[in-house]
């Protein structure tokens, strides 16, 4: 059920969800908001948002303190969800579940930081005081590649800082959603703080966004979305009292670079892991291999034959290294890239595929690829690797900055030199050296990127939190020239 207004909303439209390895296996059913729904959800939110926003700090935090109890007393429940509803493997559901209750954790503890900032500079005579305070209603629309500990992190960073909220998650993953929303109210968060309305981008997401009560919105997402959202978000409209802020992440074209000096068995497992983990369906999963020339064919001949080492198979089979893609349309997207690989590079490495049901794809390395290519630019979302050959590692560096994305890369090397460099020019937002690019921890590496891969600052960093408050200064001349004490009971009734 939706949850509307403080009470549960059944719809007769229904969204199906599915089990990526077995299509024809339904896991769960969720009614469908309408766009009049998702209207009222907003307004009751901006009913109850001077509610919710003056309850203390503390008080908050401690609602997202016992929200990370519950999930932790549910975490196998959790996982189980995951990788039934999502397609994630054990390993990967244990990941986004873990990373849930971090979020739950760190927002929390921040919370408490940023209701006590740092001192203004006092002058005799005059009092400077500076307080956070929530913004409003805010729209919280996450992935469903992350659909808990996305979901989660999003969710509680702005319920925390005192705003309300409007949920909408993936239409993929609203099983995962609905769960965590039972996990909320079990905390104690009050019934009309949070909204859940699924439904469709084009009719709810868009009737959430453009709603003049709405304060901010915050998603993760593809760049297509995005910026949809940040161009509605943005138009003016009759009631629209603010301008209405935007806190979004989309997604990257991510390189790593492997140069003469890189240790070959570590690149070859962390390109691998990173590139078709998870069926390469992360933001941040490497999707570009750029590789010196010098080692190009005797590293690309040992990741190849790494890659064939790779079992797909059920998810929820821990015998199986990667699972099925979302669903039919991410299948038949990267089917249509494999199609252009195959006019603009070589194919290098393509696996067999289970023969059952379900939305499967190979894992797949092109190798030849140019920066023009479509392969080295388009955001594919697949366990599809470009292999490009630089001659030197400044044309490496060029290369991996060449796209419109800037938000996670890898190199693997043991030359300072080289190592130095990319730290300074790799134009990134999450930079790993001689590791994985995926697996983000936070408060050990907050994560977001820049250009076409984010507006805003970082998830599970120290300054997101400020996303959804707004400063506000009180100063006070305390050099009074006398004042009115009270002088009994009546003096705190209110005028008539």
């Amino acid at each position: 059920e939706l949850w509307i207004a403080g009470r549960p909303v059944a719809t007769a439209e229904k969204l199906v969800s599915r089990n990526p390895s077995r299509s024809s296996e339904i896991v769960g059913t969720h009614s469908k908001a309408t766009a009049e729904l998702a209207h009222a959800a907003v307004e009751d939110a901006y009913a109850f948002f001077s509610e919710w926003s003056a309850y203390s700090a503390a008080d908050r935090s401690i609602v997202l303190f016992r929200a990370a109890e519950i999930l932790r007393t549910r975490r196998f429940e959790l996982d189980a969800w995951l990788v039934m509803e999502a397609g994630k493997s054990w390993a990967e559901a244990e990941a986004d579940t873990g990373e849930a209750i971090d979020f739950c954790e760190y927002y929390a503890r921040q919370m408490l930081r940023l209701d006590h900032p740092e001192a203004l500079l006092q002058m005799p005579g005059e009092k400077d005081v500076l307080r956070y305070i929530g913004l409003g209603v805010g729209v919280v629309i996450p992935p469903w590649n992350f659909p808990l500990a996305i979901l989660v992190g999003t969710t509680v960073a702005a319920l925390v800082t005192g705003n309300t909220v409007v949920l909408k998650p993936s239409s993929e993953t609203p099983i995962i959603a609905a769960k965590f929303v039972e996990v909320l109210f079990e905390a104690g968060l009050p019934a009309r703080a949070l909204n859940l309305c699924v439904g469709s981008g084009s009719e709810v997401g868009d009737t959430l966004v453009s709603h003049p009560k709405t304060r901010f919105i915050s998603f993760t997402g593809s760049r297509e979305v995005g910026l949809h959202i940040n161009e509605l978000a943005a138009k003016p409209q009759p009631g629209l009292r603010w301008i209405r802020r935007v806190v979004a992440e989309m997604g990257g074209k991510d390189a790593i670079l492997v140069d003469e000096e890189a240790d070959l068995n570590a690149a070859v497992e962390g390109v691998a892991l990173s590139a078709f983990g998870f069926q390469g369906q992360k933001c941040s999963a490497c999707s570009r291999l750029i590789v010196l020339n010098t080692i190009h064919d005797r590293f690309v001949k040992r990741l190849v034959e790494a890659a064939g080492a790779w079992l797909l198979g059920p998810a929820e089979n821990p015998a199986f290294t990667m699972g099925a893609v979302a669903d039919e349309t991410a299948r038949q997207k990267i089917g249509s890239y494999i199609a252009i690989g195959k006019k603009e590079g070589e194919l290098l490495f393509a696996s067999s595929v289970p023969e059952m049901e379900g939305y499967w794809v190979p894992l797949t390395i092109f190798g030849g690829i140019r920066p023009e290519h479509r392969l080295a630019q388009e955001e594919i979302f697949g366990p599809l690797l470009a292999v490009m050959r630089a001659t030197d590692f400044d044309q490496a560096i060029q290369w991996a900055n060449s796209t419109r994305y800037a938000l996670t890369g890898g190199l693997f090397s043991r030359s300072p030199d080289n190592i130095e460099l990319a730290r300074s020019e790799f134009r990134v937002g999450n930079l790993y050296i001689n590791r994985t690019i995926t697996g983000a921890m936070v408060s050990r590496q907050p994560f977001g990127g820049a250009a076409m891969s984010g507006v805003g600052t970082k998830a599970g960093g120290p300054d997101y939190l400020r996303h959804f408050m707004d400063p506000r200064v009180v100063t006070e001349n305390t050099l009074r020239r006398g004042f009115a004490p009270k002088t009994g009971a009546e003096e705190h009734q209110p005028k008539k």
